[in-house]
């Protein structure tokens, strides 16, 4: 994993992007620990008004303050590349944004819907690369279109997230599993949008869902990806900002664990199955009200359960008030490590799978040469 790629002038030189992960799990601690080893660290911006609630509380304000302090530890612990992941979705996302932007986060990531606007809150002078999350060709090519004839702005880069990702999805529930919407039909779709406008600007194209070896990471770059973003991966390790607890949820996991719910924002979301999920199938975990209006498309008179405060709670180790957002491989983390280390294995691996690459081709070259020889 030594191909570095560009993120408008910065030179990313582990094409790895730690994913944004809510409430409370991706925080300055996780993001700086990846920016460190060369990858682009990511902070969560959903929740942040529970993470440093004040006395008297207003969630929206706690929430600003919150991603500046988050921002500030960052830059304390880490000289590399930090993002902030904002979803469309949050009813704060025009402070999210603005406060990113006014703080010098490096990145902004956003999904959970189409962020169109998102340009738009650019500042004269300002260095924040915006990098719109999608799920297919279409939305990629809609936001270009968009940015660029409303803004004079294309996207600094594309993530693709394909349905093995966790949390949200950009799917409905049908094609999670559908072959045609598999993240390897869909980086060639991307790529297909941003080569359309590469001489304009070169809009590199990030892969995510469900990438966990080294090996993983090079079929992703072979079909046209510049880097890979990984989330689950992160998760069972020591810089991590959730609880232990949450942590282990993913150690102790297995397979079947992992499953598809439907969130209160309004689309599918892959979790870990527990005691606070199957409370909310039987409907015990309604919410009474809402203090918080967290998200634009709760309504929270029709709502199964807080989905704020069930993360929170699962973030702080209350997994039984709470569940754990997960990929479809989360499964697979045996023990908790560093991330140096998780780095380390997949560069390993990425090196390994390219030795076996080239052995293949070596044996099929000179398996070709002779053929051509007999005949």
């Amino acid at each position: 994993m030594t191909k570095s790629f560009f993120l408008g002038n910065k030179e990313i030189k582990l094409p790895v992007i730690q994913g944004g992960m809510g409430v409370g799990i991706s925080l300055s601690g996780l993001a700086s620990a990846v920016a460190n080893e060369g990858g682009v660290g990511v902070i969560s911006s959903a929740g942040l008004g529970l993470l440093y609630k004040q006395s008297p509380p207003d969630y929206l304000k706690d929430s600003i303050w919150g991603l500046k302090e988050e921002i500030r530890k960052a830059r304390e612990l880490t000289k590399g590349t930090i993002g902030v992941n904002i979803m469309v979705a949050l009813s704060n996302f025009a402070d999210m944004v603005r406060t990113s932007i006014a703080e010098k986060a490096d990145v902004i990531f956003s999904g959970a819907g189409l962020p169109l606007d998102l340009p738009s809150y650019l500042t004269e002078g300002s260095k924040t690369l915006l990098v719109p999350i999608v799920s297919s060709g279409r939305a990629a090519k809609v936001i270009c279109q968009k940015w660029q004839t409303n803004y004079n702005y294309l996207p600094d880069a594309f993530v693709v997230e394909g349905p093995k990702a966790g949390g949200h999805l950009g799917f409905k529930r049908e094609q999670i599993e559908d072959e045609n919407y598999a993240l390897e039909k869909l980086i060639p779709e991307v790529v297909s949008v941003t080569s359309a406008y590469n001489q304009e600007k070169v809009i590199p194209v990030i892969a995510a869902g469900g990438i966990t070896t080294g090996e993983d990471v090079l079929r992703i770059m072979e079909l046209g990806a510049s880097g890979v973003q990984i989330g689950s991966l992160f998760v069972p390790t020591q810089e991590c900002d959730a609880s232990q607890l949450f942590k282990q949820s993913y150690v102790s996991s297995s397979q079947k664990d992992t499953m598809i719910i439907q969130s209160p924002v309004g689309m599918p979301g892959r979790a870990l199955d527990g005691n606070f999920i199957r409370s909310v199938n039987e409907g015990k975990e309604r919410p009474k009200k809402c203090p918080f209006q967290c998200i634009k498309t709760c309504d929270y008179t029709k709502s199964p359960y807080c989905i704020i405060m069930a993360l929170y709670n699962a973030a702080k180790g209350n997994m039984n008030k709470g569940y754990a957002f997960a990929g479809a491989n989360a499964y697979l983390a045996e023990k908790i490590s560093s991330v140096k280390e998780v780095v380390q294995q997949l560069k390993k691996e990425f090196a390994d799978a390219q030795k076996k690459d080239y052995q293949l081709t070596k044996y099929s070259s000179i398996a070709i040469r002779d053929i051509l020889a007999d005949s």
